[in-house]
């Protein structure tokens, strides 16, 4: 492979005219498209093969409403007269015209027909159901709804708009790529020295971001797209591209500080830096495609999008950039905002100083590490995994006050309605089917109200609201759901009828225990695929042993952070949790699938330099010390960039971002500083040897993987003319 890509680089180098027209030919052909068939994406959680997604489908026919769009506007009285005064009433009872007669919009009952007003008095709910899928509810609608409503202010009133209409979610907030790119061109001009070498990873990644979005949004007219799926493809593409840009540009500022041409310095950095980014970039790729394990159609194509925008990164980091150098030649060290020297031989850099001090002291290290890492992985334990909803959102919108206001004036149930779908076809008599499951259903524990159920004779099938005491992200709740399944046996003993629950709040449990039942079979895979890839790359036992071991530390004490933070309050007054609760269910699952590709990316750029010092004579532990002297000043500034990337999205309010960001970002900082830069020169110091052995049997089979170039960098400096000294 690294032969390959020196030619790539070598041409890319010399064509860059050619190579730069074809990427802007491509971003303005993917901006076209994007802008011609860009359609909408989605904000629905759907999981074929559920319960509550089965019995939806089935019923939808028959009860279209269950499948359509729908909505809260909320009336709050401000005086003590209450929502029911006559100026009150005929404020509302306009409004409630108004809104029904809104293009899209199917019905709106009167609250007080429908007694949906609080035992109060002070609060009324009209419901509003759209004539088609929440997908297809746009914001126009959403905005008639609310200009239909707003009059009743003039009488006295307060109004809210919550429900799943208005609950929008993984909104690409400006600001936040903002400031990780910000932060990440500080680090880069730190760890460069010039603007313009600091200029050109960020140049390459936009790049690449821009190639990536446009064409994930093409594709959103012709295909249904999750919502959060842009937003991750935006958040993996430019910390990747930021990255890998970087690597490569490493590589080649120390050929040309070695003394190589430019041509000869950005080819063979393309050659042995772009392999390791090839490497990496496909493992990450690997991770991300394989959460279709989960077997969750939302969550593959966000996995898909990712992978995507990851495949776009490595080819502008292989073919882009050698381009740009070749305009660049040797002013890429102009611009200096300080000098220093790019080669470490014979300094004693900050990273040779804690390497030996680990070395000197490996199994401390180790062990406080260690416990370290499990003190932040203990939370983990508590894990509660939810899917977001109106509590969710960011206080002071209207989807939160909406949702506050009907947990507050009804009880929390309200926003926790479940359906209990009564198939009477097997019973004698449909009303007295459902009036038997009705009176079984009011006995349970958690149930606090049934509303009044909807039959439909022709297909003898009937609706059964029923209203839980706690709300949607309860534990409670998800004990009733089972707990109403669990009579499904004795209620067609007792009715003939059969029952199935669905609803939103069903749905969403159903989602999170779907995924939460698919995370172990997801890690297994992960660590397969790590064992393998390491143990090719490596040619060794222990290390893919020990790769994996500290990998799935990272996840534990990221998982534990974010439990501790998202789900029990922690540092709540330094970040700005919308709400504490559940923990969103795909969260770990996506954790994991990144994660992986970047913990493996710092372990191959680390352990590959201590193998090649091993390789040509060191002793273990020196050659540990020059592994990590020679890898410390990227990899540091790499994982700094990536922090600051993922760090970036926490400062949104999306309840789906803002916790990934948050775990990408804790992940980051655990797996690049405490388990690679700490644990593995640590473990790799008390191995010696040992960790290089490699079974001979498997040595004939296994493939060589010239991962970083070595055997191709040999051949070409026996092929470099050696200068004669002066005066021969």
């Amino acid at each position: 492979m690294a032969t390959y890509l020196y030619r790539l680089g070598r041409y890319c180098f010399r064509r860059r005219r050619a190579v730069l027209a074809v990427w802007i030919a491509l971003l303005i052909a993917i901006g076209g498209a994007a802008g011609a068939f860009a359609g909408k994406t989605s904000d629905e959680f759907k999981v074929p093969g559920t319960e509550a997604q089965s019995t939806l489908d089935k019923i939808k026919g028959t009860f279209p409403a269950q499948g359509h769009g729908s909505a809260q506007v909320v009336f709050v009285a401000k005086d003590s007269g209450g929502i029911a005064t006559p100026g009150a009433g005929k404020a509302v009872g306009e409004a409630v015209a108004r809104i029904a007669h809104v293009p899209g919009v199917a019905a709106v009952p009167d609250p007080y027909a429908t007694g949906a007003v609080s035992p109060d008095g002070k609060v009324a709910i009209a419901l509003v159901s759209f004539d088609h899928k929440l997908a297809e509810v746009t914001d126009q609608q959403r905005d008639a709804v609310k200009a239909a409503a707003e009059p009743v202010r003039a009488a006295g009133l307060d109004v809210a708009f919550g429900g799943d209409a208005y609950n929008k979610l993984a909104q690409i907030e400006g600001g936040s790529e903002s400031i990780g790119l910000v932060v990440a061109g500080a680090v880069l001009v730190i760890t460069l020295g010039t603007l313009v070498a600091a200029g050109l990873p960020l140049l390459t990644a936009l790049v690449g971001v821009g190639a990536a979005m446009g064409g994930l949004l093409a594709l959103t007219g012709s295909f249904e797209i999750i919502t959060t799926a842009p937003v991750l493809a935006l958040m993996v593409g430019l910390a990747v591209g930021i990255d890998y840009a970087l690597f490569i540009l490493f590589r080649h500022r120390r050929n040309l500080d070695e003394g190589l041409e430019p041509e000869e310095a950005a080819a063979r950095a393309t050659a042995t830096a772009g392999s390791a980014v090839v490497f990496a970039g496909l493992t990450v790729v690997v991770a991300l495609a394989g959460l279709a394990v989960a077997g969750v159609p939302f969550l593959t194509v966000m996995g898909l999008a990712a992978s995507g925008a990851v495949v776009v990164a490595v080819l502008v980091a292989i073919t882009l950039l050698p381009a740009v150098l070749g305009f660049a030649g040797r002013a890429i060290d102009r611009l200096p905002v300080w000098k220093r020297a790019l080669t470490t031989h014979g300094r004693t850099t900050t990273g040779e100083r804690w390497a030996r001090f680990v070395v000197r002291r490996p199994l401390p290290v180790l062990l406080v590490g260690l416990a370290g890492l499990g003190a932040l992985a203990v939370p983990a334990a508590s894990l509660d995994l939810g899917l977001p909803g109106g509590g969710s959102q960011a206080a002071g919108t209207d989807a939160r006050k909406a949702y506050d206001l009907v947990g507050e004036s009804f009880g929390p149930g309200f926003n926790a309605p479940l359906v209990v779908v009564v198939d009477a076809h097997d019973s004698p008599r449909t009303e007295q089917a459902v009036q038997g499951v009705a009176g079984k259903l009011q006995t349970l524990k958690g149930v606090r109200t049934l509303l009044p159920p909807t039959v439909d004779q022709a297909s003898r099938t009937a609706l059964v609201p029923v209203i839980p005491q706690t709300g949607p992200d309860h534990a409670d709740t998800k004990a009733l759901v089972n707990e109403i399944r669990d009579q499904r046996a004795e209620l067609k003993s007792a009715t003939g009828a059969n029952i199935a629950v669905t609803g939103t709040t069903a749905a969403n449990i159903d989602v999170s225990t779907k995924l939460g039942q698919a995370l172990p079979p997801f890690v297994a895979v992960i660590v397969g695929i790590a064992l393998v890839l390491l143990a090719l790359a490596f040619r060794s036992v222990l290390v893919p042993l020990k790769a994996v071991f500290g990998f799935l530390l990272s996840i534990g004490a990221s998982l534990g952070a974010v439990v501790a933070v998202y789900q029990w309050g922690w540092l709540d007054g330094l970040i700005d949790v919308p709400r504490v609760g559940p923990v969103v269910s795909f969260v770990p699952i996506l954790l994991i699938g990144v994660l992986f590709g970047l913990a493996m990316d710092y372990e191959l750029f680390l352990v590959s330099g201590m193998k090649e010092q091993y390789v040509h004579g060191k002793e273990p532990r020196e050659a540990v010390v020059g592994g990590v002297k020679g890898g410390a000043r990227v990899v540091t500034a790499a994982a700094l960039i990536m922090i600051s990337v993922f760090g970036a999205f926490v400062f949104g309010h999306d309840p789906i971002v803002q916790p990934i960001g948050f775990a990408l970002a804790v992940g980051v900082l655990v797996d690049a500083f405490v388990v690679r830069m700490a644990l593995v020169p640590a473990a790799m110091a008390l191995f010696g040897k040992a960790a290089w052995w490699f079974p001979k049997p498997l040595e004939k089979i296994a493939p060589k993987v010239d991962m970083e170039g070595e055997q191709l960098v040999a051949r070409l400096e026996e092929r470099r003319p050696t200068k004669e000294p002066a005066g021969v």
